[in-house]
């Protein structure tokens, strides 16, 4: 992906200030989370996972192990941006540490004859493991220790030495310790979910916008890791993390001009409303001038935005006098003034 896509994304998504909304921060996080175990098959969705970290509200048709699996991973990724903000050298123990917190609930114990250990200790795995029946096998046990070893150096090398200011760059280091750590395999478990942590640890480090793997993108998300394992070459699986990673911003970006006014600019909204290039309150205006009964949600729908969003226009259409509501919410009527 050419630099200059990524840069402008980047510089469009902060002018905008979609990164400086309150609560943005912990709504991004619950998202990157919900997508990162969903890539591993729990179908919690954002919304219940909202509601399971803010309120403890356990989602109904869930099982244990996936709403455990997801409390888990916000507890890993709070310590994560702990040793991001502080700057921590990455090492086997900070690894193990944030892999116990990863699979704490949900992790396995294991007998072998070198000995045992459990992944919900982040212990290093005794023994080899493949991708499945008839996949590729990943290293031998017995090299993990001295492979994650230079790994780390390595990682801690190029941090040292990165530019913040050179998003490619930076983005790049990131994806590189997604990739290393997945194609190592470390533990026997949740090497998926420690490889995109980290990744995003490296990101939250200098202050970039995290990327996130999202559960619909799976298949060309794992088809690329593969073919850069196989070929031995990460220039695939890079590819793909810059492309998933300039779609998502483009996506938040539309979304979010579609749910504001930005100070009276044109919505980039699609069918008739585009067409005509009115602004949102125009549009509002016009469609209950149309139908003066029309309901709150039918009129987001229309508007081509958010019930959010309705609400702070028509909001904003009252406090100007433009707007009046006649009678109940049920069965009432808005006159245009």
């Amino acid at each position: 992906m050419p630099q200059n896509d990524l840069t402008s994304l980047i510089a469009r998504y902060r002018e905008l200030g979609i990164d400086s909304q309150i609560d943005y921060r912990k709504f991004y996080l619950y998202s990157i989370i919900t997508h990162s175990t969903a890539i591993e098959g729990s179908t919690v969705t954002e919304i219940e996972n909202q509601l399971l970290f803010d309120k403890g509200i356990s989602a109904k048709g869930r099982t244990i192990e996936e709403q455990m699996m997801n409390l888990d991973l916000k507890k890993a990724y709070e310590k994560s941006i702990d040793f991001a903000q502080i700057h921590a050298e990455v090492s086997i123990d900070l690894l193990k540490e944030l892999s116990s917190l990863v699979m704490k609930n949900t992790g396995s114990s294991y007998q072998t004859i070198l000995g045992n250990f459990s992944s919900a200790n982040g212990d290093l795995r005794l023994l080899n493991v493949t991708a499945g029946i008839g996949g590729r096998s990943y290293m031998s046990f017995t090299k993990v220790p001295a492979k994650l070893e230079a790994f780390c150096a390595e990682m801690n090398e190029a941090r040292h030495r990165i530019n913040p200011q050179d998003l490619e760059s930076l983005y790049d280091l990131s994806f590189d310790a997604h990739y290393g750590l997945v194609t190592i395999h470390p533990w026997a478990d949740g090497n998926g979910r420690m490889a995109r942590l980290l990744m995003n640890q490296i990101q939250f480090e200098f202050d970039a916008i995290p990327s996130k793997v999202l559960k619909e993108d799976k298949e060309e998300y794992v088809k690329s890791l593969s073919q850069s394992q196989e070929t031995g070459d990460s220039r695939f699986f890079k590819d793909f993390m810059h492309a998933s990673l300039c779609r998502n911003l483009q996506k938040e970006i539309d979304e979010f001009l579609r749910s504001t006014e930005m100070g009276g600019e044109n919505l980039e909204m699609g069918g008739e409303n585009a067409k005509r290039g009115e602004k949102t309150r125009d549009v509002i205006l016009r469609i209950i001038r149309e139908n003066p009964q029309i309901t709150m949600a039918a009129l987001a729908e229309k508007a081509g935005i958010s019930a959010k969003a309705i609400e702070k226009q028509i909001a904003r259409l009252k406090k100007d006098s433009l707007l009046v509501r006649v009678g109940p919410d049920k069965g009432g009527h808005w006159e245009v003034l």
